[in-house]
C-alpha cells in the first residue's frame, strides 16, 4: 500500500530489492512498525530534504512517500487483506 502526500492510498505491487523500495520513498528506507502484522516504510531523510508533509504518526510527522507491507520478520511479504483496509481508513482520513 502507497500513502503518497495529499493522495488516497492505494494498493500496489511492491517489489522486495532496495532500489525499488528507495525509488518509491525517494531515498535511504527507513522502517517504523505499525503494528504486529505491518511495517510502515519512509524516507530517513524525508525532513532533512524539506520533502511535504503526509501524516501524523505518534507524536511525529511522516513527510514524503511511505509505504506499507506486511512484517514477516526479518522480510517484508504482502500486507493482509484486513490491513489494507484497516490502514486505508487510517491515511484517507489525514490532513495538512
Amino acid at each position: 500500500m502507497i500513502i503518497e502526500p495529499g493522495n488516497k492510498p492505494y494498493v500496489s505491487e511492491i517489489s522486495g530489492d532496495l532500489i525499488s523500495m528507495q525509488n518509491i520513498d525517494g531515498g535511504y528506507i527507513e522502517t517504523l512498525s505499525v503494528s504486529d502484522t505491518a511495517v510502515l516504510v519512509c524516507n530517513e531523510e524525508g525532513k532533512l530534504n524539506n520533502l511535504p508533509p503526509n501524516c501524523w504518526f505518534g507524536n511525529d510527522i511522516i513527510v514524503g512517500t511511505f509505504f506499507i507491507v506486511g512484517d514477516d520478520n526479518p522480510e517484508f511479504c504482502s500486507i493482509s487483506e484486513s490491513d489494507i483496509c484497516k490502514y486505508t481508513q487510517m491515511f484517507s482520513q489525514r490532513s495538512f
